[in-house]
C-alpha cells in the first residue's frame, strides 16, 4: 500500500485508498471516497506525527529491495545487474511514476514481487490490475513480466518471523515464558470479499501454522486480524477486542506479533505500539511486540531466495505466473481481474 513519507501527503494517501474499489468497495466510490478521506485526514496525520513526522515504510522497502538485488547478482548471475523498483499503491512512488522510470531506464526484462507475502485480490490483486493497466496503455515500455504473488510459508520468511518471536518471548521471566500468549496479527479484509472466496484468510492462517511448527508449539497463540476501517462487516475477532477478552480470561502475558506486514508502518508502530500496547498495559497485562522484519538479514536472503527461485523455475518454462494466480475467485466479477492474470500469464504481451 505504501504511506506518506511525510504528514502533508496524508490526504493524498487517504484519497487514493478510499478510491480503489479492490481494497475497499463503496457505493458511488468516486463521490465518496474523497469526503471519507477529507474527514479522515486531521485523525490520521495526528496519528503519522506521533510515530515520527510520517511512514517508514518506503525507507524499509528500498532497503530490503537494494539488499535483495545484491544478493541476487551472487545468487543468479545469469540475469545479473538486478535492480529493484518500489511501486506502492496509494503513496508515492505511485505505479505511475514507478513506470515512467521503468520505460526511461530501457528495462526489457522485470518481475512483479509483491511485498505482501499471502495473496489477496484487494491488495496484491489490486496492485497487479494497476501495473496491468499501465502495461496495456504502453506507460512502461516493451517489458517481458513474471510475477511472484503469494510467499507466506517460504521457509526464510517464516524464519525470519520465528526469530522475532524468540527474541520477545525472552523478554519473559523463564518460569513463566510458556504461558505467554502469541497474538498474531493481520490486516483485516471486509467480508464482502472474503465471502466472494478470497485466499488472503487461508494464506495468513498458513504462514501462522507454518510459524508455530517453525516454534515447536511452545505457547498458545491465537491469529487476530486489525485496522477495520468503516461500519460494514470485517474479518474478526479484531485484535483489540482479542486482548480484552484475554485479561478477562485471566491471561497476563502476551506478545503482538506482525503476519501479514514486513517493514514498519503506522498499523505496527501506531496501531500496535501506541493503542494496542497500551490498552494491553491498562488491563494489567505485560505486553511485548515481536519487532517487524525491517533490515533483517535473514528476511532480506529470503527476499533474494524467493526471487532466484522463480528466475529459475522461468527459465525452465514453468511460467510467468504461479498456477495459484490463475485461478480468480468463485465470486470475482471484477473485468480488469481476469484480464490482467491472462496478460501476465503470457509474460504481459
Amino acid at each position: 500500500m505504501g504511506g506518506p513519507s511525510t504528514v502533508p501527503e496524508t490526504r493524498d494517501f487517504l484519497t487514493n485508498l478510499f478510491m480503489d474499489g479492490d481494497l475497499i468497495p463503496l457505493p458511488f466510490q468516486r463521490v465518496i471516497a474523497p469526503i471519507i478521506a477529507r474527514r479522515r485526514t486531521p485523525q490520521i496525520e495526528k496519528q503519522y506525527e506521533d510515530i515520527g513526522g510520517g511512514s517508514p515504510i518506503l525507507r524499509y522497502t528500498q532497503l530490503q529491495g537494494n539488499a535483495m538485488a545484491k544478493l541476487l547478482d551472487e545468487l543468479h548471475p545469469e540475469t545479473a545487474p538486478h535492480k529493484a523498483y518500489v511501486a506502492f499503491r496509494y503513496a508515492r512512488p505511485l505505479t505511475e511514476q514507478t513506470a515512467r522510470e521503468l520505460k526511461a531506464d530501457g528495462v526489457k526484462r522485470a518481475v512483479a514481487f509483491t511485498q505482501y507475502p499471502q495473496y489477496s485480490c484487494s491488495t496484491t490483486g489490486s496492485s497487479l490490475n494497476e501495473l496491468f493497466r499501465k502495461g496495456k496503455a504502453g506507460e512502461m515500455g516493451d517489458i517481458e513480466w513474471s510475477v511472484i504473488d503469494r510467499w507466506g510459508t517460504h521457509p526464510g520468511f517464516i524464519e525470519a518471523v520465528a526469530q522475532n518471536v524468540e527474541a520477545a518471548l525472552a523478554k519473559f521471566p523463564e518460569a513463566t515464558r510458556s504461558d505467554t500468549v502469541l497474538l498474531f496479527s493481520a490486516h483485516s479484509l471486509p467480508m464482502s470479499v472474503v465471502n466472494r472466496g478470497d485466499p488472503y484468510i487461508l494464506e495468513v492462517s498458513a504462514t501462522v501454522a507454518a510459524v508455530m511448527e517453525r516454534l515447536g508449539h511452545s505457547n498458545p497463540y491465537r491469529l487476530v486480524w486489525q485496522s477495520q476501517v468503516g461500519p460494514s462487516a470485517w474479518m474478526g475477532m479484531q485484535t483489540s477486542e482479542a486482548i480484552k477478552g484475554l485479561a478477562r480470561l485471566g491471561k497476563k502475558q502476551v506478545i503482538l506479533i506482525p503476519i501479514a506486514f514486513t517493514s514498519d508502518h503506522i498499523e505496527t508502530l501506531y496501531e500496535l505500539d501506541l493503542e494496542y500496547v497500551k490498552e494491553a498495559r491498562e488491563l494489567g497485562m505485560e505486553v511485548q511486540r515481536a519487532e517487524s522484519l525491517n533490515d533483517s538479514p535473514v528476511f532480506i536472503r529470503a527476499l533474494a531466495d524467493i526471487t532466484a527461485e522463480h528466475l529459475r523455475d522461468c527459465s525452465a518454462g514453468k511460467g510467468a505466473t504461479s498456477i495459484q494466480m490463475q485461478l480468480r475467485c468463485p465470486g470475482c466479477k471484477n473485468a480488469t481481474c481476469g484480464q490482467q492474470k491472462s496478460w501476465f500469464a503470457q509474460g504481459g504481451r
